[in-house]
């Protein structure tokens, strides 16, 4: 067993957090074998079908079903893809521009890093769900867009760290060594400076992933994110806003399925802080 099987084993947080973010992604990557029907499938026949264990409720439809008839289950099942997919691929945009602009401000200083802390500042000064409502409305929804909008509102957060950490790293001696030999700095930057801030990167990371899925729900759920016939869970509970008081089970499943994954992902970078953060005292 390799160490870190034997870290996350012996950490309970960790264990869990690991175990419900595998079991997501397993969902995502094999919707189309354990979804039990089409998702999209609308039969008018099974409207507003309670869970299997209520009264009225089917087996066939374990979850129930929605106004129109469409499998609760396989909707969620399908979510996951879209969810995921939104949450990660914003957090490695946002990554990218941030760990840029922090290592490029943190390294040089003076006029540049000036500036940049300057742009950083603005972002920080306008609410992030304001800035996405706006750019989705004057571009139109849709997932590439939302990808985009919801990584250029959050790299400001890796810019900062980053910064923080190279203006350490670059006054220790192999920074200084490298410097006086005439190492050109583009190579200080990616082989002394980049491979330090990997660790902070990972844990920012982890957790902003949660962040932006339960920002993608709630873009989808005013209308603004994730648009039909594409599957999301912030699309689930806005369809079902409608029917919280005949029809609980519509905004209720996907809702915990929202839960359950953004504790795990949570559960998940906190242990990846404790382990990686080498300040750390705390070890679970």
């Amino acid at each position: 067993m390799s160490r870190w099987a034997r870290m996350l084993l012996r950490s309970k947080t960790g264990t869990v957090g690991f175990i419900i973010v595998f079991c997501v992604i397993a969902v995502a990557v094999f919707a189309k074998v354990l979804a039990p029907h089409d998702p999209n499938l609308i039969n008018p026949a099974m409207m507003l079908k309670p869970p299997f264990w209520s009264e009225g409720g089917t087996k066939e439809y374990l979850l129930g079903t929605d106004n129109l008839g469409r499998d609760i289950l396989s909707r969620i099942i399908y979510g996951s893809q879209v969810s995921l997919l939104v949450g990660i691929a914003a957090v490695v945009l946002a990554g990218a521009i941030g760990v840029f602009v922090g290592l490029i401000a943190g390294y040089f200083g003076g006029f540049l890093d000036n500036l940049l802390m300057r742009i950083v500042d603005s972002f920080l000064a306008i609410p992030t769900i304001l800035f996405a409502l706006v750019i989705l409305s004057i571009f139109g929804p849709s997932v590439t867009t939302l990808i985009i909008v919801l990584g250029i509102t959050n790299w400001v957060t890796y810019a900062r760290i980053v910064r923080g950490e190279v203006l350490s790293i670059k006054e220790r001696e192999f920074v200084k060594a490298a410097r006086s030999i005439g190492v050109r700095h583009s190579k200080i930057i990616m082989r002394h400076l980049l491979p330090n801030v990997v660790s902070p990167f990972i844990v920012i990371s982890t957790l902003s992933v949660a962040t932006t899925i339960i920002l993608e729900a709630s873009l989808s759920f005013l209308g603004l994110g994730i648009q039909p016939p594409t599957i999301s869970w912030g699309g689930i509970l806005s369809d079902g806003r409608d029917y919280l008081a005949t029809s609980w089970w519509l905004a209720t499943f996907p809702g915990v399925a929202i839960t359950i994954t953004v504790l795990g992902i949570i559960f998940l970078g906190d242990w990846l802080r404790d382990i990686l953060d080498p300040r750390s005292v705390t070890r679970k």
